[in-house]
């Protein structure tokens, strides 16, 4: 008989649990942190209205105007000429593109109707005004 001891073979199955764990925790943090980064950090006063309702479209960019005046395509602070340019360029890639207008309650008509103006030039049919929902903890 044979007394040599046996060698054992080497193991060649890859153990995916620790990946699958992580893969799991990243899409769960991607869940949580993708609806806080579409939200403006531009402090703005909606009114309120009773049919107000959130719409997450990807083909959508909100235009905020202040209780001063200022505009702002998304986070930065534009001049008038720049929001038409910039529009007009994001129109042309994508032709269903959505324009949500956020302006503070007391912002002036006059700067409300200068951006309504704007979009009209450019042709954009898809725009949305925001307000606060009356319903508690529901804004747009």
């Amino acid at each position: 008989m044979n007394t040599r001891p046996r060698r054992q073979r080497a193991m060649v199955e890859i153990n995916i649990t620790p990946f699958t764990d992580v893969i799991l925790v990243l899409l769960v943090i991607f869940m949580i942190s993708t609806p806080l980064i579409s939200q403006s950090t531009i402090k703005v006063n909606l009114p309120n209205a009773k049919s107000a309702k959130t719409d997450d479209s990807p083909d959508k960019v909100n235009i905020v105007i202040d209780k001063r005046g200022a505009i702002y395509l998304g986070e930065k602070a534009v001049t008038r000429n720049e929001l038409k340019d910039k529009v007009e360029l994001m129109y042309k890639d994508k032709p269903a593109l959505q324009v949500v207008l956020i302006s503070d309650k007391l912002s002036k008509f006059k700067d409300i109707v200068c951006v309504l103006d704007v979009m009209n030039e450019i042709g954009i049919k898809n725009l949305n005004i925001a307000s606060k929902n009356n319903a508690p903890g529901r804004t747009r």
